[in-house]
């Protein structure tokens, strides 16, 4: 701003220093010519008529004052905070270290299992119904035997069927005499009866059995 200022004064002192010479030059060529006084006086009346001001300078621009000198920095109040209240702490809960004995839980009972079934019958031979002696006596003695006193004792072993009646006989060990041998089979399949032989399953089945027949005159 200051720098503007000042160029602009120079060009209007110089603008006046040119006038000043013109003007010189001028007088200078009225004396040389031998122009007129009148014409002179005229250009003279007319300089007088220019009024050349100068340009005041610029004012100057007040710079601010300086800061004041540095103040020592008084630290703000130390405000104490209000103390802070703490509540009463909850009182712990008194844990007892003795021994809680366990709740009596009531055992549960479970319900017996069923019994197995019971296994089927088994009967692995054939069981007589009744009392054997009476399935060959003396009221059976062959008479030819009887007449001539012979005695003896017969073994035998006969078949018995699903039905429980014998099927088979066959002499185990002879008495000696085949009449009475004859006589043991022929009463044996005649009269004896059988509970049948039984298998795993209880189905009846054929089965075999075995005894003897002794024959005796009785006295």
């Amino acid at each position: 701003m200051a720098y503007a200022d000042q160029q602009q004064m120079s060009s209007s002192k110089i603008i006046s220093i040119i006038l000043v010479v013109l003007i010189h030059a001028l007088f200078g060529y009225a004396l040389v010519t031998g122009l007129a006084y009148s014409a002179v006086k005229k250009v003279a009346s007319e300089l007088d008529m220019i009024d050349i001001q100068e340009e005041e300078p610029p004012e100057e621009i007040e710079e601010p004052p300086p800061p004041p000198p540095d103040q020592p920095i008084e630290p703000p109040p130390v405000v104490t905070p209000p103390p802070i209240v703490t509540p009463p702490a909850a009182p712990r809960p008194v844990i007892s270290t003795q021994p809680v004995a366990p709740p009596v839980v009531a055992p549960v009972v479970a319900a017996p299992p069923p019994p197995p079934p019971p296994p089927p019958p088994q009967r692995a031979n054939p069981e007589p119904r009744g009392n054997p002696g009476n399935w060959a006596n003396a009221n059976d003695y062959p008479s030819r035997a009887l007449r001539e006193e012979r005695e003896g004792t017969t073994s035998f072993r006969v078949t018995v069927g699903a039905n429980g009646r014998v099927s088979d006989c066959q002499i185990t060990g002879s008495s000696g005499h085949s009449d009475l041998d004859a006589a043991t089979c022929k009463n044996i399949k005649r009269r004896a009866r059988f509970r049948p032989a039984l298998d795993s399953t209880g189905a009846k089945v054929a089965g075999t059995w075995s005894s003897r027949v002794r024959w005796q005159i009785p006295k």
